[in-house]
């Protein structure tokens, strides 16, 4: 698949299982992301790969973190957010590690670091792989980033999911492009 198909048909998978993308493909994936725009040659972003022997672990760390925004979280709400950590053989954590102050505004070193991370969600599927970007509100939480080995004011971009289709796509309509689209008149 050439590079313009592969970025016009990109799309999350609904399911992923094992196989997850071996240490070589991970390696491409993360040689492929270091070379997203970078202004300043900053190099912003930081990449955590939880691997499938450790997902119990991330579940757990899930699962506090839901805890302690919500002390009254039901056993059902602690599961279901451990089950998170299930979505995929392998995780990865993308952050921007931010130089705060710095005549590179953050904006443009978290768009570098957001840009790395839609690399990978590229070089997935170019790999033979599918892969799910997430946030939510651990991405959020400075104990999560703490566990991952991250500073408090470092910014997780995405959990990007990564591993083997399992049935389709998200179905639901695509955006006509000409729609987002303006010509400046001057």
């Amino acid at each position: 698949m050439d590079a313009l198909e592969l970025m016009l048909t990109r799309e999350s998978a609904l399911k992923l299982e094992a196989p997850g993308p071996s240490a070589e493909d991970l390696d491409r994936m993360f040689a492929s992301a270091v070379r997203a725009p970078d202004h300043g040659r900053l190099r912003p972003w930081h990449f955590v790969v939880i691997e499938t022997d450790r997902r119990e672990a991330f579940g757990a760390l899930m699962a506090d973190s839901l805890r302690r925004r919500d002390p009254e979280a039901t056993e059902g709400a602690l599961q279901k957010e451990r089950a998170k950590a299930f979505r995929s053989p392998v995780i990865v954590v993308v952050a921007a590690k931010v130089q705060r102050g710095h005549k590179i505004r953050e904006i443009e070193q978290v768009a570098s670091a957001a840009a790395a991370a839609q690399t990978i969600m590229l070089a997935a599927p170019a790999l033979g792989y599918g892969a799910v970007w997430k946030t939510g509100a651990p991405a959020y939480d400075p104990a999560v980033k703490a566990a991952l080995g991250l500073n408090a004011e470092d910014d997780i971009i995405g959990f990007l999911y990564i591993g083997t289709r399992a049935g389709g796509s998200a179905p639901f309509p695509r955006p006509e492009a000409k729609d987002f689209v303006t010509h400046w008149a001057g």
